[in-house]
């Protein structure tokens, strides 16, 4: 029983210490999940806590039930519209990509580590997950508003390339212990676990919605369910041959895509548990980590940490969105945002467990990368950002909204807002009925309704409303944008209509005119421009001014800017690559605009030769001709 007590009060008081040190973390800026490493390796037998933890099967079982946990929630926390922006791209990363990076890491470990081959590839299968949790947490502390495809990109990417990375590292360790298996039998086995771990992913996610939405538990009963569903469905899938990771990350975006009930209750739950579930993750690898032993290879490990941030993921990066519209800065800063986490240190764990000669040699390795790649990666994700200028400002006027669910199914929100100065609300406009308030709460005090007009700035206001007109109150309550210099230069100095054509804005602005665009709205000419896919910030060039997309609802475009005076942070986004017609046709479009400047420039040439020619001298003939004119 002392000993049971013991255990426990060392776990709590490492769960406390980790909690207490993200506030250092959240001052300072540095990675959060290195902050817990650090105290894993501190109370680890090296350190100052001296506490021996050497059972590899309890870490790797603790570990995969935690990132089931993680998968689950960044399934939920993932939205479709996500991927409509940025499937294509993204899964090529989670696939091509992690296999390109296998290769190339395990090409350095086998020339650095001395490693055979196959083990050689373990260590690069191992390294080549990316960590979301890190990625998005340094994010949201430096402030940070990425682009909408390229946050996309990134959140895709790391959720789906976990599964791609277990899979190939569970195929390399059976490999080295039982053989090489026939390619034919290795591609099978792989369609097969993505196959079955999919189906069972959604329908064990249609399962979980049915089943709360008809059983209307007690509120404090859904989180329960939640958790025994996404660890059931990973457990089943596993069992019977599919990707449990991909099965638990597929089942958590269906039922975050769909109505569920007291769904931002279970969104609560499942934030708090993924963060106890990053904590004990990285405490434990730190706990189980031996720093001793890095004396020997602390030296190659750091080649292979090398090679991967400079070489492996950009290499990949740069392969598998060639042939997508990402402009150069864009590929640059998903090649850099690569950060290795918890899933690359529970690979290593595989080898340990499989009884391979060099299995506490891969782990070590592995150790190191992470602690490198957050070291250097997670400390410079900022500073990358704004160098590469694809921070989009922050929105002004905030509508500060609290969304409550009502039982049964009433089509009803109770949403608060607070009043922005700016809005038409505080300016005294004349609310719609459907959007008057039914409580103000106005200096912490509750105001009858027949007082608080006119509403004031800072006013606490609550109304029932569908969901489908949030949006419309968004606009009366929240506020237009403020603009401050860093928005002008992002969003334009003036507001255009959408709907004004090409022709009108040339002739009231006296801007160059192109015929052949003249009659296309500005809304047609930026998707035109842009391929139909447009985002915030996108900007095409005309005479001397730029119009800029600025607001968008869904896909449409609804205002916008133009910058007056376009500064470098407003160049214009290039693709990286296009197909090989526009090419052609861009080409084209050159040779003859350089044909028409080299013909241009030869005509002006013989009119100043003709200029600058004497006049030829009269004959005598013309000579009296012209006497006689005269006379």
């Amino acid at each position: 029983m002392e000993a049971v007590s013991y255990i426990i009060l060392i776990g709590s008081t490492l769960l406390i210490v980790s909690v207490l040190t993200s506030y250092l973390a959240l001052r300072v800026g540095a990675p959060l999940l290195l902050i817990f490493l650090g105290i894993g390796l501190l109370a680890g037998e090296d350190g100052i806590g001296q506490i021996a933890f050497n059972d590899a099967g309890s870490a790797f079982l603790i570990g995969s039930m935690a990132l089931a946990v993680i998968l689950f929630e960044s399934g939920f926390d993932t939205k479709l519209a996500s991927y409509k922006a940025a499937a294509w791209p993204a899964m090529t990363l989670a696939t091509i990509g992690v296999a390109v990076t296998t290769g190339v890491v395990g090409v350095a470990a086998h020339w650095l580590l001395g490693l055979e081959w196959t083990e050689a590839l373990l260590v690069g299968a191992a390294c080549s997950s990316t960590d979301a949790a890190a990625v998005f947490f340094l994010l949201r502390v430096g402030g940070i508003t990425l682009r909408d495809r390229v946050r996309s990109t990134l959140e895709i990417e790391s959720g789906s390339n976990d599964p791609v990375a277990i899979m190939l590292t569970i195929l390399l360790v059976e490999a080295a212990t039982h053989g090489l298996a026939s390619p034919v039998a290795i591609v099978g086995e792989l369609v097969l676990a993505f196959a079955l771990g999919g189906v069972m992913g959604l329908a064990g996610g249609w399962l979980l919605v049915a089943f709360i939405n008809k059983a209307n538990f007690e509120s404090g009963l859904n989180p329960v369910v939640t958790l025994t569903f996404a660890l059931f469905i990973f457990a089943v899938t596993n069992v019977l041959g599919g990707s449990g990771y991909l099965a638990v990350y597929a089942a958590g975006l269906y039922a975050g895509n769909v109505r569920l009930r007291g769904a931002l209750d279970l969104r609560r739950f499942h934030s708090g548990l993924t963060w106890l579930s990053q904590i004990v993750m990285f405490v434990m690898l730190g706990l189980l980590a031996t720093p001793r032993e890095f004396a020997g290879m602390i030296l190659p490990a750091l080649g292979v940490a090398a090679v991967l941030i400079l070489v492996a993921r950009p290499a990949a990066v740069w392969m598998c969105l060639l042939p997508f519209r990402f402009s150069v800065r864009e590929t640059s800063f998903i090649a850099w945002v690569g950060l290795r986490g918890a899933v690359s240190l529970l690979l290593a764990l595989v080898p340990v467990l499989g009884g391979l000669e060099n299995g506490q040699l891969i782990f070590n390795t592995a150790f190191v990368v992470v602690v490198v790649s957050l070291l250097v990666q997670g400390w410079t994700i900022g500073t990358m950002a704004r160098a590469l200028e694809l921070i989009v400002p922050p929105r002004r006027g905030p509508v500060e909204r609290v969304e409550l669910e009502l039982p049964g199914n009433a089509d009803q929100e109770l949403v608060a807002y607070t009043v922005h100065a700016k809005s038409p609300a505080a300016r005294g406009q004349r609310m719609p009925r459907w959007a008057k308030p039914s409580l103000v709460i106005r200096s912490g005090a509750v105001v009858p309704l027949h007082k608080a007009k006119p509403l004031q700035p800072g006013d606490h206001v609550y109304l029932f409303t569908p969901q489908h007109r949030l949006p419309l109150i968004d606009r009366l309550y929240g506020g237009s944008r403020a603009l401050d210099q860093n928005d002008r230069e992002f969003y334009g100095d003036l507001v255009l209509s959408p709907d004004a054509t090409v022709e009108q804005i040339a002739e009231m602005y006296g801007l160059p005119l192109s015929l052949p665009n003249a009659r296309l709205t500005l809304r047609d000419l930026l998707r035109n421009e842009f391929g139909g896919s447009c985002e915030l910030g996108d900007r095409v060039r005309m005479g001397g001014v730029e119009l800029i997309v600025r607001d968008m609802e869904d896909d449409t475009i609804t205002s916008v800017g133009m910058a007056l005076e376009p500064a470098r942070v407003t160049s214009r986004r290039r693709p990286l690559y296009q197909r090989i017609a526009d090419v052609g046709g861009r080409l084209r479009g050159w040779w003859i605009k350089h044909s028409f400047r080299r013909w241009k420039e030869r005509e002006k040439l013989r009119a100043r030769r003709q200029e600058a020619l004497p006049l030829p001298e009269p004959n005598h003939e013309e000579r009296v001709e012209s006497r006689n004119d005269a006379a």
